[in-house]
């Protein structure tokens, strides 16, 4: 049981600002938070990712992961669902909810998330701007087609299933990675995702996330010129 082991997060200690708020530590947190689960946060200085201690427990050079007693996970997604399995918060106590939450979920990583991340990779990162820019209109395409279809099924509830689950709270956090003009043309999308982000459980985890980032900023000006 979770609960009967001392746990600890991976995050980093800083992140460029436009990550702020979405390294994928988060989700863990939140999960953490709701299950109501104590644990401590063990921040990475930029650089070290790649060092043997992390690769360890992440063999990717990522984060997040998370140490349970002698044993440790990695994947955010999988790390979720462990948590959940102990948390009547996160998991309905019947099977079918069960099955209808941990759908979701993996709705929310291999449907939803993809193309969002793809417009991220475009935006951020690619060195190629020109084929970037070509690129761009068919992943927001994809995009505003997978937000259609999510927005059918929020029409007229609050959450995906009867109640908030693990589902609702990997759906928000992907979410959040879209820019609010595009959610401005989905409205119950859009106000499904400020009920996830208004839980406690959520403030709390974002706060604990961003503290440390901006109390080591100074750290990395050189970055940011």
């Amino acid at each position: 049981m979770l609960r009967d082991c001392e746990l600890s997060v991976t995050a980093f200690d800083w992140v460029p600002g436009f990550a702020q708020g979405l390294v994928r530590d988060l989700r863990v947190r939140w999960a953490l938070e709701e299950a109501g689960l104590p644990y401590e946060v063990d921040l990475l200085a930029q650089g070290t990712q790649g060092d043997a201690p992390n690769l360890a427990r992440q063999p990717f050079g990522q984060v997040p992961s998370l140490k349970m007693g002698d044993g440790s996970m990695f994947e955010s997604g999988a790390i979720v669902w462990r948590i959940a399995q102990e948390s009547d918060v996160l998991l309905p106590p019947d099977p079918a909810g069960r099955d209808a939450a941990l759908s979701w979920l993996f709705a929310a990583l291999n449907t939803i998330e993809p193309p969002i991340s793809m417009l991220a990779q475009l935006d951020f990162f690619s060195t190629d701007t020109e084929a970037a820019g070509r690129l761009r209109p068919e992943i927001v395409a994809a995009i505003r087609l997978r937000l259609s279809a999510l927005e059918r099924e929020l029409a007229g509830r609050d959450w995906l299933a009867d109640r908030f689950t693990v589902g609702d709270l990997m759906m928000g956090a992907v979410l959040r990675m879209v820019d609010r003009d595009t959610l401005g043309d989905f409205p119950a999308t859009a106000a499904y995702v400020d009920r996830c982000i208004d839980r406690p459980a959520f403030r709390k985890a974002l706060a604990g996330q961003l503290q440390p980032f901006a109390q080591n900023e100074a750290r990395y000006a050189s970055m940011l010129q």
